[in-house]
This record gives C-alpha cells, structure tokens and sequence, in this order.
C-alpha cells in the first residue's frame, strides 16, 4: 500500500509540475467550468421534491355543473369498481360532494411494494388512461403532495386576481385556460370559475301581493321553508338529537315549476298560489365567488403529464400569467407555491454558507484572498454535481439542494488543506507561491484522497436505497458523491494554478538569534 501511495503521490507531483507549466489552459478551462453553471442549471428538470411511493394516491372527480349528490355518488361507484379491476389496489374511499357540490374525491390505497410490480407512479398513469371511459364524471388521478405543508386541491395552481368585476375576470381565465388546456405539459386542468349554476331570480309582483294583502315577509317565509334547508330545533328521540329542518320533499322542488304548488295565505285566509304573485328568471352563475388577497380571483389547477418536472409546468404557467392584460395579477397555490417559495428559501441559505465559510476562513488565514482561492472548488464541485444530474440521475429539488449545500463544507476542506500547508511553506521555508501550492499540494494529496474514499464510501448506502424515502436519499447521495469525486480532481489541479494567481503573498518570519550559552542579565 505504501508503494502504491507513492507512486500515486509522485505520479501526481510530476503532473501538477508540467500543468503549472501551462496555467493559462487551466485558467480558461475553470472560466468554461463556471460559464457551464447557468446553462446546466436550465437544462436540468426542476421540482419541489422526487415523487416518492407512498402506497396511496388521490383521485379527483368533477360531475356537470347541474348534477346532484346521487348522480355523482353513482358514477363514483362506477369509479371505485373500474379501480379495483387493477390488482395492485388493495381498497378505495369516494366522498361526494367534496370539495364542492359538483364535485368528488376518492383516495386509492395499494397492496403493499413487495405484493405489487407496478409503481405508484405507473398505477395513476394506468387509472387516468382508465377512467377516459367513464362518461358521467371526468376523473384524474394524482399523487399526493410530496412534502406537508401545500394547500388542497390540484398540484399546480394557477390564481388570476383583479379588483374588476367575476364578468370580465371570467373572459380572461377562460383565455389563459385555453392556453393551459392545449398545453401537453398538462395531462388534466380545470378552471373554478364557470357561470355554470342555475340561479333563480324571483321578482315579487308587489301591486299584486298588495291586493290580496300578502307581504314580502309572509312570501320570504313561505321560500324559506319550503326550500332554504334552514335548522330552526332540536328533537330529541331515543336518547338522540336531532335537528329538524322544514322543508319539502327533493322532487317537490327540484324545478322552479313547483313553485305553482306552494301556497300563501292572504289577509282574508284564502291560500294564493305563489306563482301568481311572482316572476322567475333562470340566470347563470358561479358556484363560488372566490377571492384571493381580497381580490376577485379565478383558479386554474392541472395535473402535471407524466414525466414533466414542476419546475416546466410553473415556468409554462409564469409564461401565461406575463401575458394578462393590465390590471391583471396571477400567483400560485398548491404543490406550485411551495416550490417557488421553497426554493428561494434554499437559494438565500446557499448564498448564506457561502458567506458564514468566506468570513470564518478570513478570520483564520487572516486574509481576503486565501479564502476565494479556497471557494474556487465550490463551483468546480457543484458542476460535477449538476452533470450527474444532467445526464437523468436525478432532478434538481429540495433534497438535491441540501446535498449542495452540505457539498460546499466538504469540497472547501480540501483547499483548506493546501492552503494551510502553502500557507507555512511561505512563512517558514521562504518559498514562491507556486513553488508553495505545489509542495503543500503533494504533502495533502493523501489526506485529501483518504478523506474523500471515506466520504464517498459513508455515502453509498444512500445511493443503494430501497423502499420509503429511497428515492429523496438517492438526490442527497448522488449531488454529494458525484460533486465530491468531480471537485476532489478539480481541486487537486485547478486550485493550485488559482493559488499562484490570485494567494496572498506571506512573507517569511524573522529569524533571531540567541546566545544560548549567555547567562541571564541581572536586574
């Protein structure tokens, strides 16, 4: 093992030698390394967190605008028995009328990973393909959320605000929806506002009620308690409570012709039928008139298409948004927001490492200089980092970017290393710079080698990971391993030449002599 460590670190001098000959090729190949960061930065696929298996996911069902609890309750079951047709569903749970009155939520849970061949992600491609034959609903499956925290609904939310009126903010989604619709980053989306409800205006004849001697609270009464589903008591039967709720039976008022049979009672105590004394008009409009930040808002969700990253689908939608008219805001919800404010949360802790490591190794080299050449291999590291996961390995989330950062304390030791030793060699032996930074660096080639071999050994199991979480601890794993092996070779060649350009020159120490055989003075 000797032998091999000694050739190995000779081998290495001889090199490091002959490339400090050409430093101007090793400058312009670390400009191109750090020129590379933003182009792979764009082109690798980004999303808040991996999708993981959780042995369960959601389904989402929306019925026609008119449709009523037992028509969406029916078809779900149709729903519920298409998805037991696939083995892998061990059990399913449909709720109708959640979260709105047209609308239904089931959840899926499957048989456990070692019963099943399919992947959770599989399965919901295969339901979504599924359900296009259910004619009654429109059915889309989806995960859920990856990390706590993001708020109901679909994964990708997109909210259009304006202080104008439903009318207008209504024409603008609908343009902007269009262009989600047609978009193949989307395999399902919808939008939440619709002048799709039937809503009855009712105009009293008061000349009319006023012969007979009706009021409008005799005709308000009479509505509300045959149609509002108002509580007025409780009952109390066999030890239970109940509410009691006046109202008609569901067909006596499905349709505004049954008006004609309800019946208000004149001055005179004659029963007048209330159509006679009223004027109905059918109008449509929203179910909900929803608001965002105090502001009129209208919300597009969609389900992202199988294989398309989070970060595609919110740059898609920012692309949209950019393009509303004047006095038009958008924002995002859902799985979405998380990931805009999630990553930018990263971003400022990954400047801020930066820094904290920049400050701390000033104060020990007792330089400004020292540390940049130091943090020249952060960006060789990240770089290796980022072609891992530009070839597919994985994608650029949150737990990627927590590798990154723990990658920027593990690669910065190693120019710690040299430039200590370059440092002393300065000081102590009166040497060049880069007469220094070669001999430091073939003094710290072993520790360096060692630290990383057990760097990247401690961290293989993360790669092997199987079961739940496998695939969060595989990002962390691969952006460090992949990042440390790439920026070990890069600092052992780079960070030298780096060194002989930008390091601080230390002057050596003063030598004083003493007379060793001199006594002491007296006082």
């Amino acid at each position: 093992m000797e032998r091999f460590l000694s050739r190995v670190n000779s081998g290495y001098e001889r090199r490091l030698g002959a490339l400090m000959e050409k430093r101007a090729v090793v400058v312009v190949f670390a400009v191109i390394v750090f020129a590379s960061l933003p182009l792979l930065l764009r082109i690798i696929p980004q999303e808040l967190a991996p999708s993981e298996d959780k042995g369960a996911f959601m389904m989402f069902a929306k019925a026609p605008a008119n449709a009523n609890l037992d028509y969406i309750e029916a078809n779900l079951g149709t729903v519920n028995d298409k998805a037991k047709e696939l083995d892998a569903i061990w059990s399913t749970l449909a709720f109708s009328g959640f979260p709105s009155a047209n609308q239904g939520l089931g959840i899926a849970s499957l048989v456990p990973w070692s019963e099943r061949e399919e992947s959770q992600k599989q399965l919901v491609d295969k339901i979504n393909a599924m359900m296009q034959d259910v004619p009654g609903v429109t059915v889309s499956a989806f995960e859920f959320p990856e990390l706590p925290g993001a708020s109901g609904g679909l994964p990708v939310q997109l909210v259009i605000t304006t202080p104008q009126n439903f009318e207008s903010l209504f024409l603008v989604a609908s343009e902007a929806f269009t262009k989600v619709r047609q978009s193949p980053l989307f395999v399902y989306s919808e939008l939440d506002l619709a002048f799709d409800s039937a809503n009855l205006h009712i105009q009293v004849d008061r000349d009319k009620a006023g012969a007979y001697g009706i009021t409008m609270q005799a005709i308000g009464r009479t509505l509300s308690t045959f149609v509002s589903d108002g509580y007025v008591n409780r009952i109390d039967l066999d030890g239970r409570s109940y509410e009691v709720i006046p109202q008609v039976k569901r067909e006596d008022r499905l349709n505004p012709d049954s008006l004609g049979q309800y019946y208000v009672r004149a001055a005179d105590g004659r029963q007048i039928p209330l159509s006679s004394l009223v004027t109905l008009e059918v109008k449509g409009q929203p179910r909900a008139l929803s608001h965002f930040n105090q502001l009129n808002s209208a919300t597009i969700g969609a389900v992202l298409s199988p294989g398309v990253a989070m970060g595609d689908g919110v740059a898609f939608l920012e692309s949209v948004g950019s393009e509303l008219p004047r006095g038009y805001q958008y924002d995002f919800l859902g799985e979405a927001r998380q990931y805009i404010t999630e990553g930018n949360a990263l971003f400022v802790t990954f400047l801020l490492a930066l820094a904290v490591i920049f400050l701390v190794l000033a104060s020990q080299f007792e330089s400004l200089r020292d540390p940049l050449v130091i943090l020249v291999s952060v960006p060789l590291a990240i770089c290796g980092a980022l072609v891992a996961l530009g070839w597919g390995l994985s994608t650029l989330n949150i737990y990627a970017q927590v590798g990154l950062i723990t990658l920027i304390g593990l690669i910065t030791k190693h120019g710690i290393l040299i430039c200590e030793v370059a440092k002393e060699q300065q000081l102590h032996h009166g040497k060049s710079r880069t007469e220094a930074v070669v001999a430091a660096a073939g003094v710290r080639l072993r520790p360096i080698l060692m630290t990383t071999a057990a760097m990247v050994a401690g961290l293989i199991p993360l790669l092997m990971a199987e079961g739940a979480g496998a695939i969060s601890r595989f990002s962390i794993g691969i952006v460090i391993v992949s990042g440390l092996t790439v920026g070990t070779v890069f600092t052992l060649f780079v960070l030298p030449v780096i060194y002989s350009f930008l390091a601080s020159e230390h002057k050596p120490l003063p030598v004083f002599e003493e007379d060793l055989d001199a006594e002491p003075s007296r006082a």
